[in-house]
């Protein structure tokens, strides 16, 4: 090419950037292009000379009549399956790890090849745990090649010359390995289905607004359960736990009609009707005590489970770890197979903070994902021909600590482990994590292994649906991908299984929610509880008080100054923006009081030192983001990492939060970020500022009190009570024939000249700001949210 050529081709580029120029691009060459699946399979079938039929037997609907007989084939030879029992996506990409798995499935080798191959690549950790073996066997046969950089890609897609290559060692393999894959092994289609965090949402019914809804509750997710099942030959029930707390039905069922021995739970009960095979214990069944858990359990028809929750007395396990299934699976040509299906369950190990108060010297936690690891070998000992996990543990990440709460990612990456039913964060996946490294959206998988997180309440159903096989007496898995369906929210169709199942407590519930307490003046909302001094939470921290001062006359601690912490328990975030305290004026009832403190805690208080309080206050300053005051653009002031019902408001003290400064601790685990930073300024006790060394009884909740909160955990004392706070709480209004809510305004958010602050919170906030003249209203965002700005 001339300089003068040149010199044109890159002018005219100029002038298509600048003046919006349109020139054809030259399409990718061939070698380059992204080789299809289809496209593969009728290579490898064509290489391989796979007996073909017509293409009559596949049930996918998108594969045309041309292709049919090469997936046909490859399906039959047990190369290949399609992404679920109606979908192959023939045009889909196909990754190196998918195509090197299907050639080492061609083999006719009796040959092991140890996973000690897969250490010569840096990005090992990126296979699929399921597929590891098949990958070293591709390796050891030569068909798996490297690049010069150590690395496998497996991930990355076959481009058309690298297809060529890859068919070419194929045919090298089968001449090596002579003989065709055996068309007779017979293949399975299975499915999982699962749910999680359902906390006595058994009615598609809000007991808090005291209405039948249609976007979540088991009632819907059953008819989903029907669905799934009628889809398939082969399939198990699962569910993860939270079960029996979280609305009015469960506090019902411990309060007002306490379970009697022999009587079947409510929850365990919907359980039953819908025939679910294998139950796991979350963190929230912990709440009530151990008693209590073993009488639910008591009434299940199928195993509840727990694998990392050992007694403190003898060492063993509290609860059944596993369980092995003995179940017969029915392959396409109507055969019957027996297979061994082991699950492990575990919870995080926080139930020994969240709840010591029952569980302290009675059992111990251990580790979720080294307690699955632990148990793996067990499993498969007693003949588990596949193992699946039922984990209360959230997704987490790679990096690892000893006894964290999430740790489903960790687990994903055992080898052994089949398939996850996660939950805890009450998210989705797949949908939410894509950031997570090595999660697959498309196939529903972490560190290739089938997961699946339903959300909560009973709004999606999990789906784990795999393709097996059965070789020389041994299954493996072909394929695996997990799903979620949401219920139907334009349906007002529900299992009536499970209606039936729950009357009886549904209806009581109903009874006791309805029950008037005392009567309010004005509306008490959480819409602005993190920004302002908030009635909502000030009638909590007074009820709060009133009980422990009654509690506590004549005790060592009676003369100590009392103080009470609140927080905004219900402000939108993951729930959404309908998720906020709104109890309108006029009668309070008990349904109110539900909507005013959403947990079922019990009170607790802990005896605290003035600078311990200052830490306690300064981790919950960590809800706001630091403000740049020399920035004259919107700052949105709220950390969506902190939730808000750890922002704990401390009523008796006066103080004020400067956002200027840097956060002191994470929010998440309250670890030490800035040793110098100090957000709570003028902390005041009696007009006065607070002597770092005197003592205080603070009342809170049993969450906060077992806790691992900074000031929190250098209490002196931890006092429990068997009484829930919202219990304190109707007993409080009770004795009060009408209230009228008022702030004390003990608090505020120091403004901050030439800073614009905003932050978000319900379009409904707006009619409850008052004459408030920090607080404005700036417009609708998305989803039920507005934007408002603090001055």
């Amino acid at each position: 090419m001339t300089i003068v050529k040149k010199i044109a081709i890159s002018l005219l580029a100029l002038l298509v950037v600048a003046g919006g120029l349109f020139i054809p691009q030259p399409a990718k060459a061939a070698n380059q292009q992204e080789a299809e699946r289809g496209e593969f399979i009728q290579k490898a079938v064509t290489a391989l000379n796979l007996p073909m039929g017509d293409g009559s037997s596949i049930t996918f609907k998108d594969v045309d009549k041309q292709l049919a007989p090469y997936v046909e084939a490859a399906v039959t030879a047990g190369l290949v399956h399609g992404r679920s029992a109606s979908v192959f996506d023939p045009h889909g990409p196909l990754t190196r790890e998918q195509a090197f798995v299907i050639a080492a499935r061609a083999a006719k080798t009796e040959n092991t090849y140890s996973l000690k191959l897969l250490d010569r690549f840096k990005d090992k950790r990126d296979f699929g745990a399921s597929l590891r073996p098949e990958m070293a066997k591709s390796i050891g046969l030569g068909i798996m090649k490297g690049y010069a950089d150590k690395t496998a890609k497996p991930k990355q897609p076959v481009m058309k010359n690298e297809m060529r290559a890859i068919v070419s060692r194929l045919v090298k393999m089968s001449q090596q390995y002579p003989g065709t894959p055996d068309s007779g092994d017979a293949t399975v289609a299975f499915r999982i289905m699962g749910t999680t965090d359902i906390h006595t949402n058994l009615m598609n019914y809000d007991y808090y607004q005291d209405k039948t809804i249609q976007d979540y509750g088991l009632a819907k997710t059953g008819v989903l359960i029907d669905e799934a099942r009628a889809e398939v030959k082969n399939s198990l029930l699962f569910d993860n736990g939270d079960l029996i707390q979280g609305t009015p039905l469960g506090s019902y069922k411990v309060k007002e009609s306490p379970l009697q021995k022999g009587e079947v739970h409510p929850t365990v009960a919907a359980l039953n009707a819908l025939d679910y095979d294998v139950m796991s214990l979350g963190n929230h069944e912990f709440n009530f005590g151990l008693d209590y858990l073993d009488n639910v359990i008591e009434g299940a028809d199928f195993p509840v489970l727990n694998a990392n929750i050992y007694d403190e007395k003898t060492g063993k396990n509290r609860f059944t770890p596993y369980v092995i299934l003995d179940k017969d699976l029915m392959d396409s040509k109507g055969k019957t197979h027996a297979i061994k299906i082991g699950v492990i369950g575990v919870v995080a190990p926080g139930i020994m903070r969240w709840d010591g108060a029952h569980l302290s010297g009675k059992v111990r936690a251990e580790d979720a994902a080294d307690t699955v690891e632990k148990f793996i070998p067990q499993v498969k000992k007693e003949g588990a021909d596949l193992v699946f996990v039922i984990a209360h543990s959230g997704i987490g990440d790679e990096h690892h600590e000893k006894n964290e709460d999430d740790v489903t990612w960790q687990i994903s990456a055992l080898d052994g482990v089949d398939g996850i039913l996660t939950g805890h964060n009450h998210a989705k996946f797949p949908g939410d994590y894509a950031d997570v490294k090595n999660t697959d959206m498309k196939q529903g998988t972490i560190n290739g292994t089938p997961v699946v997180m339903p959300d909560r309440f009973g709004t999606h159903l999990g789906l784990l649906d795999y393709e097996l096989k059965l070789a020389d007496g041994k299954w493996t898995v072909v394929s695996g991908k997990g799903s979620l369906r949401e219920v139907h929210k334009e349906s007002d169709e529900v299992n009536q299984k499970v209606v039936d199942a729950v009357k009886e407590a549904h209806e009581g519930t109903l009874g006791y929610i309805r029950t008037p307490v005392s009567k309010t003046t004005a509306p008490l909302t959480s819409y602005f509880g993190l920004v302002r001094d908030d009635s909502s939470i000030q009638i909590v921290t007074e009820a709060q008080k009133h009980y422990v001062k009654e509690h506590m006359k004549g005790t060592e601690y009676d003369k100590l100054p009392l103080l009470s912490a609140g927080s905004p328990l219900k402000f939108g975030g993951r729930y959404g923006s309908d998720y906020y305290t709104d109890i309108p004026a006029g009668d309070v009832s008990i349904k109110n009081m539900a909507d005013l403190y959403v947990y079922d805690n019990t009170v607790a208080a802990v005896v605290l030192k003035g600078r311990d309080i200052k830490e306690w206050l300064e981790m919950s300053a960590g809800a706001f983001r630091q403000v740049d005051p020399a920035k004259a653009e919107e700052q949105n002031i709220l950390n969506e990492n902190h939730r808000s019902y750890n922002f704990d408001v401390i009523d008796g003290l006066t103080y004020e939060i400067d956002l200027t400064e840097p956060a002191k601790y994470d929010s998440k685990e309250g670890k030490l970020l800035n040793e110098n930073a100090n957000r709570i300024k003028n902390l005041q006790y009696e007009d006065k500022p607070i002597d770092p060394d005197q003592e205080f009884v603070v009342v809170t909740n049993n969450y906060r009190g077992s806790g691992n909160f900074p000031g929190v955990r250098n209490a002196k004392d931890v006092i429990f009570y068997q009484d829930e706070n919202r219990e304190a709480i109707i007993d409080y209004l009770a004795d009060q024939e009408q209230i009228d809510p008022k702030v004390d305004n003990n608090w505020f958010i120091q403004p901050v000249d030439g800073a614009k602050m905003i932050f978000e919170t319900s379009v409904r906030g707006k009619e409850h700001i008052g004459n408030d003249p920090r607080i404005k209203f700036l417009e609708n965002t998305k989803d039920g949210y507005a934007k408002y700005e603090l001055k």
